[in-house]
C-alpha cells in the first residue's frame, strides 16, 4: 500500500510539471505591431503573416504622427516591437528621436534611395506624385492632361486645379519640397505663385482634390498615383499623367522599435523581412499602391522604375518642414484659398 501511495504521489508530482512543458512547447509566437496601413490592409496583411507562419500579430492602427507620438510617450517601456506602413518622413523623425533601431534584412534589395542608408527603416511601397485629369472636364474645355509641372501653370488651365495645402497635407508638402528640389528655393516659389493663378482651392486632405476630380467638381488634381488608380478602378473617368521634369514620392516604410519586449525581436525581424517579400507585395498591389518587388499591379498602376522621380532627400525634407510651410503661407498666401476646418 506505501509503495502504491508513494508511486501515486510521484505521478502527482511529476504531471503538472509536464503539461507545463507542453503549454510551453505549445505557446505561440506574438508581434505587438504598431500600423499606418489602412485597416482593411492591415488586417488581410497580418492574416497572411500569420496563416504562413503561426506568428500571432496583435496590433494598433494609428497615424503617423500618432505613432512617432505614442513610441515617444513609451520610450522608457515600449510596449510594440515594431512600426509597420507610415510616410517616409516619419520613420526619419522616430529615427532621429532615437526610438528605433537598424536592422539590414535580406529582404531590403530595393534602390537605395528607398530604404534608409543606415537601415533603420525599409520601403514596403511607394507613391509617386501625379496629375490626374477628369477625360469628360478636359473634353469640355477643350484642354489636354498636363504632362509637366510647367505646362500646369499655363494660362489655359486658370480654374482647373485643385492641390490641398502643404500645412495640413503631407502629399502636398511632398509637392512643395519636390519643386524646392527640381528648381532651387527661390525659382520654386515663384512657380508656386504661378501655379496658385490656376488653384481654385486648396484642401485639408491630400486625397481630396483626386476625388473632387473624379466628380468633375474640378478638372486637374495634384495627388499620389495610387489614389487615382483607386478611382479609375471604381469606374471615374480620370486620366494620370507625371510631370516629366521629375516627381516626388511617399514611401511607406517598416522599422524596429528600440527596446521592444525582447521576447518578440525574433519574431519582429520576420515579419520585418516578411513585409518585403512576394506574399505581402501581392497584397499591396492589390490596394492600388507600388510595392517594390515584381508583382502584378491594379490596372493604371505604373512601377515605380518607370516613372521619373526626383533624387527626393526625405532627411532635407523633414528638416525644413516648418519653415518651407510657413515661408509657403507667407509668400503664397494660400490658406485664404483654402477650404474652411470642420
Amino acid at each position: 500500500m506505501k509503495k502504491l501511495m508513494c508511486t501515486l504521489l510521484v505521478i502527482c508530482l511529476l504531471v503538472p510539471g509536464m503539461l507545463f512543458a507542453q503549454g510551453s512547447a505549445e505557446k505561440k509566437e506574438v508581434v505587438t505591431a504598431y500600423t499606418t496601413l489602412d485597416e482593411e490592409l492591415a488586417r488581410e496583411v497580418f492574416n497572411a503573416f500569420t496563416e504562413e507562419t503561426g506568428i500571432q500579430i496583435d496590433w494598433v492602427r494609428l497615424s503617423t504622427g500618432e505613432a512617432v507620438a505614442r513610441m515617444e510617450a513609451e520610450k522608457a517601456n515600449p510596449q510594440a516591437s515594431i512600426w509597420y506602413g507610415g510616410v517616409g518622413l516619419g520613420h526619419i523623425e522616430a529615427k532621429n528621436k532615437g526610438l528605433t533601431i537598424p536592422y539590414q534584412s535580406p529582404a531590403a534589395t530595393m534602390p537605395a534611395q528607398f530604404r534608409d542608408a543606415d537601415f533603420y527603416w525599409s520601403g514596403i511601397y511607394a507613391g509617386p506624385l501625379c496629375f490626374e485629369s477628369n477625360t469628360k472636364m478636359l473634353e469640355k474645355y477643350g484642354l489636354t492632361a498636363p504632362t509637366s509641372w510647367e505646362e500646369i501653370t499655363s494660362p489655359q488651365y486658370e480654374g482647373h486645379v485643385q492641390v490641398a495645402n502643404p500645412g495640413s497635407s503631407g502629399t502636398s508638402y511632398n509637392v512643395l519640397a519636390t519643386l524646392v528640389q527640381i528648381y532651387g528655393e527661390d525659382e520654386a516659389f515663384e512657380y508656386l505663385g504661378r501655379l496658385n493663378k490656376n488653384v481654385t482651392q486648396y484642401t485639408r486632405s491630400g486625397s481630396a482634390p483626386g476625388r473632387n476630380t473624379s466628380i468633375g467638381e474640378v478638372t486637374i488634381a495634384i495627388g499620389y498615383a495610387h489614389d487615382g488608380v483607386r478611382l479609375v478602378d471604381q469606374g471615374y473617368p480620370l486620366q494620370i499623367t507625371f510631370p516629366s521634369e521629375g516627381t516626388g514620392y511617399e514611401v511607406a516604410s517598416v522599422s524596429l522599435i528600440k527596446n521592444g519586449p525582447a521576447e518578440e525581436l525574433e519574431a519582429a525581424k520576420k515579419l520585418y523581412d516578411w513585409a518585403l517579400g512576394e506574399t505581402a507585395a501581392k497584397i499591396y498591389a492589390k490596394m492600388f499602391v507600388v510595392p517594390f518587388v515584381d508583382v502584378p499591379l491594379a490596372e493604371g498602376a505604373m512601377p515605380i522604375s518607370q516613372v521619373n522621380t526626383i533624387v527626393q532627400d526625405d532627411e532635407w525634407s523633414a528638416a525644413n518642414k516648418t519653415r518651407l510651410v510657413e515661408k509657403w503661407n507667407e509668400v503664397i498666401g494660400g490658406e485664404s484659398k483654402t477650404e474652411p476646418k470642420n
